[in-house]
């Protein structure tokens, strides 16, 4: 598996554990920074490569009144913004080919959401930016259906492309994570990042909103990497409760350097294994 190039960072092909980090929307510019410059001294400490990430937009809310986010342009600003007084590589989600040319202006990584992970349109426009293409692996796909999506921005001619696993329907208003993807997927030769935090959602179980179950994210992001991942995705905020986007079932800022500790050293024992 050769490494994806994401910035000065390298994910997967023995690169060390990545950490995919940031609030699920854009909130505001300060809290973005503030956030950002949280997560780089943890990560910093902890000494784990970091990758900001935050979405401009949320374009599949369960419902009409929920908050989106600022939008692609002012989104963009801000995401120039915390690049410029952090220097952390950035991720966020596009949801339109149009958005892609743009948004590649600023962000190192784009994302392909799991519910448009095999938008060839959107695919192939991300990977025509040179940047770094993260598709979201849908939650109705089994592991090795995901060769199909990465074939559409390999074929395109960029090969920095990586697949994030976020649960798989089970029933309904739950997921679950079938440990046996990671090693599926990286068996293809393609890197793979577990979101952990999305992978805890309860989707339209909480009256027109995602409901979560938080209290489980340290377990499962445990139980990933000890299955072989080569980088991680939590969705982080400081106060839980008050986020605009995915309360329920984010990470609180203060255990996040205790978790990644866990995390690094359970790599380090797969890795040997």
């Amino acid at each position: 598996m050769a490494a994806v190039r994401i910035g000065s960072l390298a994910l997967g092909g023995g690169a060390p554990l990545a950490v995919i980090a940031g609030p699920c929307v854009i909130e505001s510019q300060a809290h973005a920074v503030d956030t950002a410059q949280a997560l780089k001294a943890i990560a910093a400490d902890v000494g784990l490569p970091l990758i900001f990430k935050a979405s401009f937009d949320k374009a599949n809310r369960t419902s009409l009144s929920s908050y989106r986010g600022p939008g692609l342009a002012e989104g963009l600003r801000v995401l120039t913004r915390v690049k410029a007084e952090t220097g952390l590589p950035i991720l966020t989600d596009i949801h339109e080919a149009s958005q892609a040319a743009p948004a590649a202006e600023v962000a190192d990584v784009l994302q392909i959401p799991a519910f448009l992970c095999r938008q060839t349109d959107l695919l192939v426009a991300a990977a025509a930016t040179g940047r770094a293409v993260n598709i979201k692996k849908g939650q109705f796909l089994a592991p090795r259906d995901v060769a199909h999506a990465v074939a559409k921005v390999t074929d395109t001619g960029n090969r920095n492309v990586f697949v994030t696993e976020r649960g798989t329907s089970f029933g309904y208003n739950n997921l679950v994570v079938d440990m046996r993807a990671f090693p599926i997927v990286r068996a293809l030769g393609i890197a793979v990042v577990f979101d952990v935090t999305h992978s805890l959602q309860l989707p339209g179980a909480g009256d027109g909103v995602s409901a979560g179950l938080a209290e489980y994210i340290a377990p499962l992001a445990r139980a990933g990497v000890a299955a072989g991942v080569d980088g991680v995705f939590l969705e982080v905020h400081e106060e839980p409760g008050r986020a605009r986007s995915d309360a329920q079932n984010a990470l609180r800022l203060d255990r996040l350097a205790p978790l990644l500790t866990t995390l690094k050293d359970i790599d380090a024992i797969a890795r040997a294994s």
